[in-house]
């Protein structure tokens, strides 16, 4: 069984929700990823009163050894890059000028970056082959959740993109643009500037911007 994150048990989805794709993945053959401790790792890694950005990815990646429960982050020892944060990486050059060492994103996560996908659990090698079980109520409530003071949402592609009206308004910093995945990165997200443009926005509400290079 899941352990449920202590900071966000009330919501909902966890009693209502979670119970029934538990059932669904215990029936499942393939191998599940990522491994069921880190499922929730995104929020076990911020706390709600933490959470001071959020970047939402689609589903986990289907390599085995690469997903560890934050979107688009890997374990320390992956080479090469999944080809989605190599692009990351790409623009975080451009726009801050450096890059991280590796592609171990949790130093984000402490910091208050919530990385946190639509679905958190896929069969290995089949991309999004778990979006049929549920897991698209999480995020919605997770947002609402956090509607009770200004935070900087990031949405890459179609799927974050479809909640940019639940987070519109509330004095938020929602930015929008096409998924860093080699299929559409050049139809927006390269030149979008998020990261200096969260920083800015951070510093204008009076926070420490986000260290993003340097764990």
């Amino acid at each position: 069984m899941m352990i449920v994150p202590d900071t966000w048990h009330a919501l909902p989805f966890f009693h209502e929700n979670l119970p029934a794709i538990e059932q669904a993945l215990a029936t499942e053959h393939r191998l599940v990823l990522p491994p069921e401790r880190q499922v929730f790792a995104a929020l076990d890694a911020c706390a709600p009163q933490s959470v001071r950005v959020v970047i939402l990815g689609q589903d986990p990646y289907p390599t085995p050894g690469h997903a560890h429960g934050l979107a688009f982050s890997v374990e320390p020892d992956v080479r090469p890059l999944p080809r989605s944060l190599n692009n990351i990486f790409k623009e975080l050059g451009e726009d801050i000028g450096r890059t991280p060492p590796n592609g171990d994103l949790r130093f984000w996560a402490e910091q208050g970056v919530l990385l946190l996908n639509d679905v958190l659990t896929v069969p290995a090698g089949d991309a999004r082959g778990h979006r049929r079980l549920g897991w698209q109520k999480l995020v919605p409530q997770v947002l609402d959740s956090l509607s009770n003071r200004p935070r900087a949402f990031v949405l890459w592609g179609n799927d974050a993109r479809s909640h940019a009206t639940r987070v519109a308004g509330h004095g938020h910093l929602v930015l929008q643009s096409a998924h860093p995945s080699p299929l559409s990165a050049r139809r927006g997200f390269f030149g979008s500037r998020p990261f200096s443009t969260v920083n800015t926005w951070l510093k204008e509400q009076g926070q420490q911007p986000i260290n993003w290079t340097d764990p």
